[in-house]
């Protein structure tokens, strides 16, 4: 497996620019399934987790075809790929493909509301906790789907097509929101939607469904009302920036020090996440192309931070900002709301000098006059990426295993940080 080697110390300054947003990218590639029309999408990024998913929607039909760059088009830019489902050929997704990445379970939705069946693998066990599927299934049969599930799969049925339903979910769910707004689209008659998750990505997919003809009011608020139509267009879409990727450069400023653009990143996407850098001590500023984040002079200041779903700050930048507070100059605390056992990165950073102490869902982080270089090992895509922060500002090197936890949603990570003056290099293993 590959390594990344860092060797610490180094100030960043120059331009990261930021790719399309994987958590955006891939429901938006689901989304394909529901028309039998070529759905175009641009500024997507090339990614483990979007490559295995182009494999899984493969297995269901969907052509799956890569457009070439453009006169001028910056070699930075995203692809612009075209997905036709024209034909669904199966409506099972297989064990061996959905247990490698969670999202994949959300082609459910478009197989049951566009064929009225689909046999799709539960995703397994997850490193940072249960992650469980009931709200996404229970949406699925609040449209009227019937639901068994068959030696570790979901089988569903909806003979006769699905029917709008009013669906109140218990507690915030990305999934579930996606899965009901892809799957109330082609139902019958109006689904409300309440407690539906506000995410950015969340309105991203909404924005695509429109242009392929769904009916959505309320995208991005809490209440979400679609009126079903009969069949779905193809339709041109391009990809939101990334903002966890976005959050996470800024931070690696935050901790070196610097002077960083980082391109096409926009603010309303993660100003929680912003709001709690400028308070460690950064200075972030918005411009025409991008977000200027900068860190000169002054020390890391201890911010303590909650995670809780959007606008709050985002779970999937809490090992990052943990990181940043391991150097900060007093005592933060940051508590985990989202997932159970997401602090497996606390370990690791503990092998480079952080002093960190858990209470349940708490990590209280004392800063550290400096971080020292030391071999660690990624366990999960975010905890990966909070090693690389923590070693950008570490003595000496670092070598960090298992990156392969990075690809899956860092697009040459390496190439970014390195054309702003870190010390890094991936080691390929040999053969």
């Amino acid at each position: 497996m590959d390594k990344i080697k860092i060797v610490g110390g180094t100030r960043l300054n120059g331009v990261i620019p930021i790719s399309g947003a994987k958590n955006a990218a891939l429901p938006l590639m689901i989304a394909s399934l529901l028309t039998r029309e070529t759905v175009t999408l641009a500024n997507m990024p090339l990614l483990a987790d979007v490559m295995l998913l182009e494999r899984i929607l493969g297995n269901h039909g969907v052509d799956y075809a890569i457009a070439g760059k453009r006169t001028g088009e910056s070699v930075d830019a995203g692809r612009t790929v075209h997905l036709t489902a024209r034909e669904i050929v199966d409506t099972t997704a297989p064990y061996d493909l959905v247990s490698r990445m969670r999202a994949s379970f959300w082609v459910l939705a478009p197989l049951v509301a566009r064929c009225g069946e689909a046999r799709v693998s539960l995703p397994g066990g997850c490193a940072i906790g249960t992650r469980p599927v009931d709200l996404l299934l229970m949406a699925l049969e609040k449209l009227g789907a019937k639901l068994d599930i068959e030696n570790g799969y979901v089988v569903a049925s909806a003979k006769n097509g699905l029917t709008g339903a009013e669906i109140d979910f218990p507690k915030v769910t990305v999934g579930g929101t996606h899965t009901a707004l892809m799957a109330a689209s082609l139902a019958r008659g109006t689904t409300v939607l309440r407690n539906a998750a506000r995410e950015p990505e969340v309105v991203d997919l909404a924005d695509c469904l429109i242009k392929m003809g769904a009916r959505i009011k309320g995208a991005g608020q809490s209440t979400i009302e679609i009126e079903g139509v009969g069949s779905l267009f193809g339709a041109r879409h391009a990809v939101m920036p990334d903002r966890i990727e976005a959050g996470t450069y800024a931070m690696a400023v935050a901790m070196t020090g610097g002077d960083v653009l980082l391109a096409g990143a926009r603010s309303d996407l993660l100003q929680a996440g912003l709001d709690a850098l400028v308070q460690a001590g950064a200075s972030i500023t918005e411009t025409n192309e991008g977000l200027r984040v900068t860190r000169n002079g002054a020390g890391i200041s201890p911010v303590d931070v909650t995670t809780a779903p959007f606008p709050a700050f985002p779970t999937d930048l809490q090992a990052q900002f943990m990181a940043l507070m391991t150097r900060a100059k007093g005592v933060s605390r940051i508590t985990e709301t989202i997932f159970e056992n997401r602090f497996m990165h606390v370990q690791e950073l503990a092998r480079l000098g952080a002093r960190i102490k858990l209470e349940g869902d708490t990590a209280i982080v004392t800063g550290a006059d400096h971080l020292d270089g030391a071999p660690v090992m990624a366990t999960d895509l975010r905890a990966s990426v909070s090693l690389v922060i923590a070693a950008l500002a570490a003595r000496g090197e670092t070598t960090i295993n298992r990156v392969y936890h990075l690809d899956r949603g860092f697009e040459r990570l390496e190439k970014k940080l390195r054309g702003c003056g870190a010390e890094i290099e991936r080691i390929t293993a040999a053969g």
